[in-house]
């Protein structure tokens, strides 16, 4: 009788739901994350040199005397 009390009363708890949930969220963002990185992998060595290249170009004006 206790056995079954019991084994009800872990099919009604719902306390580890909202952690599952926010597990499967993180994995999913995490997964999203990769996948972008894996997609600009090839071009990420030309976008930080052209972003080099034009702060290295850029100047400052200013109105001071």
């Amino acid at each position: 009788m206790k056995l079954f009390k019991l084994g009800k009363c872990f099919a009604t708890n719902e306390d580890g739901a909202v952690t599952v949930d926010w597990v499967v969220l993180t994995a999913a963002v995490c997964g999203l994350g990769v996948a972008v990185m894996a997609t600009l992998r090839g071009n990420m060595g030309t976008v930080g040199s052209k972003i080099a290249d034009h702060l290295n170009s850029a100047t400052i004006n200013t109105t001071f005397d």
